[in-house]
Formats: structure tokens, sequence, C-alpha cells
């Protein structure tokens, strides 16, 4: 009798103990669990506040665009696309890991660079007709242009690569994603008016190379 008492108490120690340690388990998943909504809720936070500043800068950039000549509303509507960008690229170093000081480092260059460019489009939009219409574009300028949207398709490139090892999770990543694809389609128009301008040929250009032809 005394053994099966003796068997009996061991079975719910033995129990009591399988119990605890389920519930232990229970807790340990469920504070887990728990961390996993704060961290994904912090981040959803932060996105909404970037989201924010980027819509505030917007904004500020619009106020600017009414206070210009057309011709200047047009090329800086184009390339505030970039500066966007950048300023969203800036806002989330911090949240991409190793890689911030990189993203940062490339988003500065995006930044010198649309300065430039924009500087560039004001030059050939602002050209003289007379000259044009008779020696055509500027190509010392176009080809500044072009210079400056192959350095930027570099850069794009590094940031997909930049992309691919990020180690942060999935909405900074689509976030990350968003803006190279924002910056790469503004490389695409500059890039077509690169080649529009480099094929524009100015009336005198046209009858020299025709000269040209004639005598080869």
């Amino acid at each position: 009798m005394k053994k099966l008492i003796n068997t009996f108490l061991v079975l719910v120690l033995f129990s009591s103990v399988v119990l605890a340690q389920g519930q232990q388990v229970q807790n340990k998943g469920e504070e887990n669990q728990l961390m996993v909504v704060q961290q994904e809720q912090a981040i959803a936070d932060k996105i909404q506040e970037i989201q924010q500043k980027v819509q505030q800068t917007k904004q500020e950039m619009n106020q600017e665009l009414q206070e210009m000549e057309e011709t200047e509303q047009t090329i800086y509507k184009n390339q505030n696309q970039v500066r966007l960008a950048v300023h969203s690229l800036l806002e989330i170093k911090d949240m991409v890991g190793g890689i911030g000081s990189q993203i940062s480092e490339i988003a500065q260059e995006f930044n010198n660079s649309v300065q430039a460019t924009i500087k560039s489009e004001e030059r050939l939009e602002k050209q003289n007709r007379f000259v044009r219409f008779f020696v055509g574009s500027d190509q010392e300028v176009v080809q500044l242009m072009e210079q400056e949207v192959n350095r930027n398709r570099e850069r794009i490139q590094e940031l997909k690569q930049l992309k691919q090892e990020c180690e942060c999770d999935e909405p900074i990543r689509l976030m990350l994603q968003e803006q190279i694809q924002n910056i790469e389609q503004e490389q695409n128009r500059l890039g077509q008016l690169v080649q529009k301008e480099k094929q524009y040929q100015g009336l005198f250009t046209r009858f020299f190379n025709r000269i040209r032809n004639l005598a080869q």
C-alpha cells in the first residue's frame, strides 16, 4: 500500500513539473508573440511618421513651384521626385541595419547630382533660340548631364545590391524599393532627354555635315 502511495505521489509530482514547464513554454511563446506585435507596430508607426514628413516636404516643394516660372516649374516638378526619394532614404537609414551609412552616403550623392542636373536642364531650356536653331543643342551641357545620369544609374545598382543585403523588415524593404523605382524613373526621363538633345542639330550643323558627307 505504501508503495502505491509513493508511486502516486511521484506521478502527481511529475505531472506538476510537466504542467509547470508547459505553462512556462506557453508564457514564453506569448511573450515572444507580444514582442513581435510590438516590433511590427513600432515599424508601422515609424513608417507613418516618415511618410508624414515626406508629405510635408512635398507640400513645401509644391509651394516653391508656385513662385517659379513655367519652365522652371516643369523642371523642378520632375526632379523633385528624386529630392523626395533622397529625403526618404535619409529618414530610413537607421532602420536598415549595417547598410545605413552606405544608404546615407548614396542619398547625399543623389542630392548633389539632382542639383547639377537641374542646372543643366535649366541651361538647355534657356539656351538662346536663335543660337539653338543655327548651331543646335549645347553639347557641353548635354555631355555633363549624360555623365550625371550614367553615374546615377551606377548608384541605383548599388542601392539595389544593398536592398538585397538589407537585414530589415519587409515594410522597410518595400519602402527602399519604392525610392529606388522613383529615382530610376527620373533617370530614365533624363536619359531620354539627353538622347534627344544629342541628336538635335542646328541648321549650320546639318549643312556642314551634308557638305562633309558629299566630300567623302
